[in-house]
């Protein structure tokens, strides 16, 4: 698998909270191919080593991604708060969604965004961590 960083804003897509249409925040991505995925890593500051160590396996292993996307079609993305992160104590945090089988991405983005900011304790809103895309 060959992975390349570059910059982007997690697509620049704006997604709807409170009402409102705020922009993610540019970050470094890693974006791969698994199978017949295009798998986008996106590198928000917050993620702990174990974090990012999880999420290159899910955009590595194909049993990983199987288990993320299950169908094996469609657009995927996973979200997580900044305050309450992706994996704590070994364990995955309630509140970080990862949901699969959406017709484009930033449908996909929306609902994970909205999923992880209606369980996510910490104050700050969630951000794409991961998103799966269908290789054309």
């Amino acid at each position: 698998m060959t992975i390349r960083t570059k910059i982007t804003g997690a697509g620049m897509a704006f997604v709807l909270n409170a009402g409102l249409a705020m922009a993610q925040t540019p970050v470094a991505t890693e974006v791969g191919q698994n199978g017949a995925s295009t798998v986008t890593l996106h590198l928000q500051p917050f993620l702990s080593q174990e974090e990012l160590a999880t999420l290159r396996v899910v955009a590595t292993d194909s049993s990983a991604l199987s288990l993320f996307v299950p169908s094996g079609t469609g657009f995927a993305a996973m979200a997580a708060s900044p305050d309450d992160g992706f994996v704590r104590d070994g364990a995955a945090v309630k509140s970080a969604q990862a949901l699969a089988d959406f017709p484009d991405a930033a449908a996909a983005a929306v609902a994970a965004i909205a999923a992880c900011d209606a369980l996510r304790v910490g104050s700050q809103a969630c951000v794409l961590v991961l998103d799966v895309a269908p290789t054309p």
